[in-house]
């Protein structure tokens, strides 16, 4: 698997974010040094020169503020998800078949989707970055969006390596409270996206009130370390007040470390951020990374890292 890193110049160690990306390294910038899945452009067969030209090379330069990112001090280690197991309902081409047993095909009904595999991937890529002297493995800020918000909810739950998560716009099966059944639903995940969980959660469509846990634990199973769920005003499909709610639902087992968790009362207006132990911001706009997510995320770090 190829992994694109960017670290700020002169550093002998530099605390990073990690985030998976959706389309490709070459979509994250522009510079024309970027290998596509490890190639040169050159060297890429028709289908993948199809798809690479169908992408484009920094074709989705708006959501990575590597720029701030580096003038803070940190560094961006990404992937793209879909190297790691590919997104399709499709158990023959990815991870899992590296972990079946004899005579298996598929998963069974209690065992991970694909979610789960990106998580696990996740922890791969620490695994190497703890062997890299240039990044300080001990700053190691997870971050991802939408499917890859969930994902690193699920990973900074199960690896405690991860010292800060982030999860942006993660909506159901994330960071919002699926008993509220509101925006998108276990049901619409479970039909169009039947891989991402475990066959079992499939008995829980339209039948959310039988769930014995909600989000707002697994937010909780990340405690003490820093946790920051961001919402956006426009992307009412990931439930904002349901990942609010979370959030306030999670502060309880933080308290109990004696961190600082959600203070507001109500549902914040756009663009007030709170920076607690717990952090959360409610941004103007849609479903999306912004600048303005960004630094919010740099600015969290720095409170919990002692950076300027």
């Amino acid at each position: 698997m190829s992994l694109l890193i960017y670290l700020p110049k002169g550093k002998t160690k530099s605390p990073v974010f990690l985030a998976y990306n959706f389309k490709g390294n070459y979509t994250v910038n522009a510079d024309p040094d970027i290998l596509i899945n490890g190639k040169k452009e050159s060297e890429l067969s028709e289908e993948e020169l199809k798809k690479f030209n169908k992408n484009k090379r920094g074709g989705r330069t708006s959501r990575w503020a590597i720029d701030k990112m580096i003038e803070a001090g940190y560094g961006l280690v990404t992937i793209d998800y879909n190297n790691v197991d590919p997104d399709k309902n499709d158990f023959s081409d990815g991870i899992h078949t590296l972990f079946y047993q004899p005579g298996q095909t598929t998963p069974a009904k209690n065992e991970w989707g694909s979610l789960s595999a990106w998580a696990w991937g996740m922890s791969r890529i620490m695994d190497f970055m703890e062997t890299e002297a240039l990044i300080d493995h001990k700053k190691v800020i997870l971050m991802g969006h939408s499917r890859l918000g969930k994902t690193v909810l699920w990973a900074g739950a199960n690896d405690q390596r991860f010292g800060i998560v982030i999860s942006n716009n993660s909506g159901c099966g994330g960071a919002a409270l699926s008993r509220r059944r509101f925006g998108e639903k276990l049901s619409d995940i479970n039909t169009n996206y039947p891989h991402w969980f475990a066959k079992n959660f499939h008995y829980f469509n339209e039948n959310e009130s039988t769930l014995k846990v909600d989000q707002h634990m697994l937010i909780a199973l990340i405690a003490p370390r820093p946790v920051y769920v961001a919402s956006a005003s426009k992307d009412e499909w990931a439930d904002p007040r349901g990942e609010f709610l979370a959030t306030k639902a999670a502060s309880p087992i933080y308290r109990l470390y004696g961190k600082k968790a959600i203070e507001m009362e109500q549902f914040p207006p756009v663009n007030t951020p709170f920076h607690g132990t717990i952090g959360y911001h409610l941004r103007d706009g849609k479903h999306d990374v912004t600048d303005y997510d960004w630094e919010q995320y740099i600015k969290f770090a720095n409170q919990h890292l002692g950076l300027s």
